[in-house]
């Protein structure tokens, strides 16, 4: 049997099919591995920010579930390892009462540093805890990835997590992750609903993108990469809706709606060009 403190959070959500109960046992993963992750020092002595769509689930609170534990270093360093983080994810997971397992992956080539977790605990030792029956052989598995040379200028916030325990951790503030946002939404070769999701929860938020961390993210990386392109409001709103007017909606709901409770997938009905031009109106009149 999994711990009782496992069992109540877990009742702590409103599970309402098998699909979020995945969704769910893999934050809860995530949250633990967060705690143990900032209790090993990633977080401190400006050492790594997390950032992106996991981030803004756990610590913003975006009504979408996300896959990835995604950080970037405040100072560049190629040398940074995942291990010792993780040693520590490991000894902190056997205490909450699940086995964890970890595998690094060098890529010495990339800026990126990726390592992956994962656990059985949840398929063998759930019994009577979940709401739903899974297949016991099923693990839970969670990537994590760390720019170690990450384009210079973004701002910081420190937040709070109450689960497993008490926790502080650095984010990304919102005007920096929705910078970076619309630099991966124009330069990715393919559709990723979940970056539309995301552009239209900060929209909502009225959140005012740094432009000036966009056009360094975009000179770095990317199709714009090395031309000093200038990301002013014109650039934005041109480059922006051209993207809107060609991508296939609805593989663009498709991606996004196994990470949506239920009762979110509604306001999938919506998504078309003439929706996101909308919120593309909203963004640009307040540039």
């Amino acid at each position: 049997m999994i711990p009782r403190v496992l069992e109540r959070r877990i009742g702590e959500y409103a599970i309402a099919n098998a699909l979020d109960q995945e969704n769910v046992l893999q934050e809860i993963v995530q949250q633990i591995v967060l705690a143990s992750l900032s209790r090993a020092g990633l977080f401190a002595k400006d050492r790594a920010v997390f950032h992106g769509g996991t981030c803004l689930r756990i610590a913003y609170g975006m009504n979408r579930f996300s896959e990835d534990l995604d950080f970037f270093l405040r100072r560049p360093d190629p040398g940074f390892s995942w291990r010792r983080y993780l040693d520590q994810a490991v000894r902190d997971g056997q205490g909450e009462g699940l086995r964890l397992y970890f595998q690094e992956r060098h890529e010495e080539r990339t800026a990126v540093r990726k390592a992956f977790l994962r656990t059985d605990s949840f398929g063998r030792d759930a019994g009577s805890a979940l709401p739903y029956a899974r297949d016991p052989r099923k693990l839970i598995k969670v990537k994590l990835e760390v720019d170690v040379n990450p384009p210079p200028g973004s701002t910081v916030e420190t937040r709070y997590l109450a689960f497993p325990v008490t926790t502080a951790i650095t984010t990304q503030s919102l005007g920096s992750g929705f910078a970076m946002k619309i630099g991966a939404m124009l330069g990715r070769t393919y559709t990723k609903g979940r970056d539309w999701y995301d552009f239209i929860w900060y929209v909502q938020k009225r959140t005012a993108p740094d432009l000036n961390l966009l056009g360094r993210a975009i000179n770095q990386h990317g199709p714009w990469a090395g031309r000093d392109v200038k990301a002013d409001p014109v650039w934005v709103e041109k480059n922006l809706k051209k993207r809107i007017l060609e991508i296939d909606w609805r593989a663009a709901r498709r991606d996004v709606e196994r990470f949506l409770p239920l009762r979110e997938q509604e306001t999938l009905k919506l998504w078309d060009r003439d929706f996101f031009l909308h919120h593309l109106g909203i963004l640009t009149s307040s540039l």
